[in-house]
């Protein structure tokens, strides 16, 4: 008898890892038309994105609203796990930093949708907004002390100030061709450096 409820415990747990995997890729393509199209682009090419029907993707998230929060989610849970990964990649506290940034930008930038999503005054997207603040000021803070402890750049540099920083020049971007957003940030991350 008990040999038989350790097989089926054992069969039960592949099943939600596989269940977390799908949506994985449910919001890796979600994410991928929001960048081409906006949010605002047509579930059923989200469907076609990752390989299921539309009816899945309502399974998963009812609603729109629900699609976009678990995409802002994950992308930020993504970013968070990336900070120690790139302090622990064996890179340069200043160049994880940089890298790190370099991420931030990608977030800020191709979230179209998104970005504009933390500046609206939709009271169901405020919560997003502490969260975003609440998982990544300390990664960034992290990825500065570091920096910091091994004298590559200079303390002082306050982690929400940064984001915020970012955050607004690549907002000042537009639909500005000559605007190069991700050249601007690279100006500002490298005036954190240390001068001897």
């Amino acid at each position: 008898m008990s040999g038989s409820d350790q097989g089926a415990g054992r069969t039960a747990r592949p099943k939600r890892a596989d269940a977390r995997r799908n949506e994985e890729v449910l919001l890796d393509a979600a994410a991928a038309v929001f960048v081409a199209s906006g949010v605002e682009a047509p579930i059923r090419d989200i469907a076609a994105e990752a390989g299921v029907g539309t009816a899945t993707i309502y399974r998963h998230f009812p609603t729109r609203a629900d699609l976009i929060v678990a995409v802002y989610r994950h992308q930020v849970e993504a970013l968070a796990e990336a900070g120690p990964a790139l302090l622990a990649s064996g890179a340069g506290p200043y160049d994880a930093l940089v890298q790190w940034i370099d991420l931030f930008v990608d977030f800020v930038v191709t979230k179209q949708g998104l970005a504009s999503v933390l500046q609206s005054d939709d009271p169901c997207f405020d919560p997003l907004h502490s969260y975003f603040l609440e998982r990544l000021v300390p990664v960034c803070a992290e990825l500065l002390d570091t920096a910091v402890a091994s004298e590559e750049i200079d303390p002082g540099m306050d982690p929400y100030a940064l984001m915020r920083g970012v955050g607004g020049l690549c907002a000042g971007a537009g639909n500005n061709p000559r605007y190069d957003a991700r050249r601007l940030v690279g100006l500002l991350i490298a005036g954190l450096r240390h001068h001897h």
